[in-house]
């Protein structure tokens, strides 16, 4: 286990989040009933709680231009992002750079559930979208 870091959740792009919510929802999954709006990301969200730490993040657009309708456009639904909890998500990307990673931004930006998060680019995890996350 890590000391300073777990993952927080896995990120499902989809672009019809009632009925993805129903379709999980049938796997024993129980979704918040507040969706929010992350006007900066320009998607959707609903969150479903796996236990205490991890949950399953349903994203959909809500514009045409955002990166997560580009993704469904290219790849179709599914599997967006892994996300992890870091206790200070600017600490952990400059540590992080320092070892050659790449971020999408160059400071971290306003995610959902309240949080300070950042993304590492694919081509330094392997072909895999990684988000960092701290709670504010």
């Amino acid at each position: 286990m890590l000391p300073d870091c777990y993952l927080d959740h896995i990120a499902i792009a989809t672009d019809d989040l009632e009925s993805t919510v129903d379709l999980y929802s049938k796997l024993g999954l129980s979704f918040e009933a507040k969706r929010e709006i992350v006007e900066d990301q320009k998607v959707k969200t609903a969150f479903a709680a796996i236990d205490e730490n991890a949950h399953v993040e349903l994203l959909e657009p809500t514009s045409s231009d955002s990166a997560i309708h580009k993704f469904i456009e290219k790849k179709g639904p599914g599997i967006h992002h892994l996300c992890f909890r870091v206790p200070d998500v600017m600490a952990k990307q400059k540590e992080l750079e320092a070892q050659g990673m790449r971020f999408i931004y160059s400071e971290p930006v306003k995610g959902a559930n309240n949080c300070l998060v950042n993304f590492i680019h694919p081509k330094s995890m392997k072909g895999v979208l990684t988000e960092i996350s701290q709670k504010l």
